[in-house]
């Protein structure tokens, strides 16, 4: 009996990243401020200002929305590059 072979192709699709460093610098608030106002323990919040989510969750990043007052597209970047 012969063993299949298969073949994987990695595919270059580009990145998403977040940006919510420069928002939250801009207007002056800390991440304790938006960890509060999101009602986010402070490690999730840090994530995302230091661009190191993993698995985005949407209820997380409306209330981000919300307490920047802004949109996602404002944090979510992609390039495919």
């Amino acid at each position: 009996m012969e063993k299949s072979k298969s073949v994987v192709t990695v595919n270059d699709y580009g990145k998403v990243t977040v940006h919510i460093k420069e928002i939250m610098d801009d207007k002056g608030i800390t991440r304790n401020y938006l960890a509060k106002a999101t009602n986010t323990r402070f490690e999730v919040i840090n994530k995302w200002y230091n661009g190191q989510v993993e698995k985005m969750d949407l209820d997380i990043l409306a209330r981000i929305c919300y307490a920047l007052d802004c949109f996602p597209a404002d944090i979510i970047k992609y390039s495919n590059k």
